[in-house]
């Protein structure tokens, strides 16, 4: 889907404007190759009266081989335009739904950190999956043979009013009946699927926990707990689906229902007449086929309703994803970041993730290009929010976040975080190789750089002792790979991104004394001639940054040069001396 045709909304009119309209040559032709379709399927009624009356009441043996070749053309057209309605509408709706999962898919990844906060990955996994599968009714076989059906229905009456006009008002009168009940139901439908499509999401959130935390589930032994979580939510979901299934299963029964009264109607009636002499036999026979014509796209229709009812509830939960605000939705948000020297100005910055709850009250700092900034503090205390300002993962609520003098709050943030290095505290890596994972910071990186930045960084101290080396696969999350391992590679990760601006959390946390020691010459090249933040207990990182900064209750309570501190005998000194004697 292009950029210029997202989603607006779930109405009628818009999934016209932005689904369907784009598609109006297609969709002609599934019209055209749907109405051969069914128009030949009407040769089987339409030469009943004349095989009954003509051919067995009156012998013509002749008229018998044309009708054979009429309808041996019929059904060859029938198979022919359904494989072809199948072949191009079927596969475009499955187009559709890809294009429509990566728009979305795009659209959550440039969401504010704060949604990801807010909402469960597994429930975002479940909107970008789930909730855009019903669309295919829109632009497959569903509005087609809704379309054709009608045409089909509309055909079928007008040879039904020929026959006989007083036998068709009787049969329409219970399908008349039949049509308003199946309004009714789609209205009750929709609301009912919207609200499957958030109870699956919210159960698929929560599956999606419990396996990423199986090791905290297995260690408590909270398996049965957890497993009760889980049924409760799918049973959750088992209401939701008997109530609609009830509601479909209702609509079909009506229908054979009021089909049933009809062909009563029309038995009787129809016997009479013939009773009179003011019907034939193969009149009979040929209403009561066109009947089937008529009523059979009534009941197909009603069955696609409930489908288009899934995919407008659906259409209505991605709807409201899309709008959304991402982080580049902000109007401000117009320059281009230039090549960053790393001058840091923290002017008087709050900070608050719930309203009346603040978390840093008027931070303010400067820090020199190519200075390393330590973050220290007790936990809870500010030091990864603040970090969170200068990756501008977060806007301040109030105050700036300057860099070389530019408001972060002002820039693009791809021009930005182009220029930005993290080592995270949770030493995240993906499903895949090594060498994959150091060229997730820069794609366009050569083997010689991947080489070096994993030198520099000791991973090739446990690659080279791997049998595929770099090329080694490490499992979800780097499952395959020791703490100290994982973290690593981070920080190789980061010196081959070659960041002007470098955030490290807690960035030798997972490290043992000899690989903090392996690696501690490492991050002193990598802290050269650029601006850091670190947020880090290990006193070797702390004691040499050019400016440390404890935090406590969201305020810098102290500043300065590690013996500056230490001479001060204040906050920072307490933290020292606790963690010197552990």
């Amino acid at each position: 889907m292009s950029k210029n045709h997202k989603i607006k909304g779930a109405s009628l009119i818009n999934a016209f404007h932005d689904i369907i309209w784009p598609r109006r040559k297609l969709i002609l032709l599934g019209l055209c190759l749907i109405l051969l379709n069914r128009l030949s399927g009407l040769a089987l009624p339409a030469s009943t009266k004349y095989l009954i009356d003509e051919v067995l009441g009156q012998g013509q043996l002749d008229l018998l081989f044309k009708l054979l070749g009429l309808l041996t053309i019929a059904i060859a057209i029938q198979a022919g335009t359904a494989f072809l309605l199948t072949l191009l509408l079927s596969v475009e709706a499955q187009r559709l739904i890809a294009n429509l999962r990566t728009q979305v898919q795009k659209h959550v990844l440039q969401l504010p950190i704060r949604t990801f906060n807010d909402s469960k990955t597994g429930e975002l996994v479940s909107r970008i999956m789930d909730d855009v599968e019903g669309v295919r009714n829109l632009v497959g076989t569903g509005l087609v043979q809704l379309v054709g059906g009608t045409i089909t229905a509309i055909v079928a009456f007008i040879f039904l009013v020929r026959i006989d006009v007083i036998m068709t008002t009787l049969a329409l009168g219970p399908l008349l009946l039949f049509g308003l009940a199946s309004t009714k139901a789609f209205k009750a439908l929709r609301p009912a699927f919207r609200r499957r499509g958030e109870i699956r999401a919210e159960v698929t959130g929560r599956l999606t926990e419990a396996l990423g935390g199986i090791r905290v589930i297995k260690g408590f032994h909270a398996i049965e707990k957890e497993s009760e979580i889980f049924k409760d939510g799918v049973f959750r979901i088992f209401d939701n689906v008997k109530a609609t299934l009830t509601t479909s299963s209702t609509i079909t029964s009506l229908g054979t229902l009021f089909v049933g009264f009809a062909s009563v109607l029309i038995m009787g009636y129809g016997g009479h007449m013939i009773l009179q002499g003011s019907l034939t036999l193969g009149e009979l026979f040929s209403f009561t086929l066109f009947m089937g014509f008529l009523v059979g796209p009534i009941i197909q229709m009603s069955n696609i309703g409930t489908q288009m009812t899934e995919a407008f509830a659906g259409l209505d939960r991605t709807s409201d994803l899309l709008a959304w605000p991402s982080e580049d939705d902000d109007p401000l948000r117009t320059k281009m970041m230039p090549a960053i020297e790393g001058h840091v100005v923290f002017e008087d910055v709050f900070f608050a993730y719930e309203k009346d709850k603040p978390v840093l009250k008027g931070i303010s700092f400067e820090a020199d290009p190519g200075s390393v900034i330590a973050l220290v503090g007790s936990s809870g205390s500010g030091k990864s929010t603040l970090a969170g300002l200068a990756a501008t993962f977060l806007t301040p609520d109030a105050g700036r976040v300057l860099i070389d003098g530019v408001d972060l709050a002002t820039v693009q943030l791809a021009s930005y975080r182009e220029q930005l290095g993290l080592v995270l505290q949770d030493d995240f890596l993906f499903d895949g190789t090594i060498r994959e994972n150091l060229l997730f910071a820069r794609s366009d990186a050569s083997n010689e750089d991947i080489e070096n930045a994993a030198r520099q960084a000791h991973v090739t101290e446990f690659t080279d002792r791997f049998e595929e080396g770099l090329d080694t696969f490490i499992g979800e999350r780097g499952v395959k790979l020791s703490g100290g391992q994982r973290q690593r590679a981070t920080i190789a990760r980061a010196i081959l991104s070659n960041p002007r601006i470098l955030l490290l959390d807690e960035a030798t946390s997972s490290l043992d004394t000899e690989s903090e020691a392996l690696i501690q010459n490492s991050l002193g090249q990598l802290l050269q001639e650029r601006t850091t933040f670190v947020i880090a207990h290990r006193l070797s990182t702390i004691k040499r940054a050019d400016l440390i900064l404890v935090i406590e209750n969201g305020q810098i309570v102290e500043r300065g040069r590690h013996e500056d501190l230490i001479a001060a005998a204040g906050r920072y000194y307490e933290l020292y001396t606790v963690q010197a004697r552990i």
